[in-house]
């Protein structure tokens, strides 16, 4: 059975959120009318990927470039990682549409 708040969850709600990051990281991952893909990749990972990271590296006894390199490290890897959770959000969004589809073409038929 299909719910309504379980379909705002598994497909509204991500793809929202993916279409958002994208809009709004628009003018850094364009230039000159050409999208830079890895740009894009790791900017709409962030969100995604920040919170699946199981160790962070934290800079202890470094200077300022140190401190703020290990930082950016975490931003990095947490955007390659998000970046593939986003995929598969999106993958499995349209796998629930299809599912959802299908179960309501069914119940129409009985």
């Amino acid at each position: 059975m299909v719910t309504v708040g379980e379909f705002f969850k598994k497909v509204i709600l991500p793809v929202a959120l993916i279409g958002l990051l994208l809009l709004l990281f628009k003018p850094i991952y364009m230039s000159d009318g050409e999208v830079n893909y890895l740009y894009m990749w790791l900017l709409v990972g962030i969100p995604f990927g920040m919170q699946k990271m199981c160790v962070w590296l934290v800079p202890w006894n470094y200077g300022i470039s140190g401190t703020v390199g290990i930082i950016a490290l975490n931003f990095i890897v947490g955007g390659l990682i998000g970046g593939v959770v986003a995929v598969v959000r999106v993958v499995q969004a349209v796998w629930y549409c299809l599912r959802s589809l299908t179960a309501i073409a069914r119940r129409s038929e009985n």
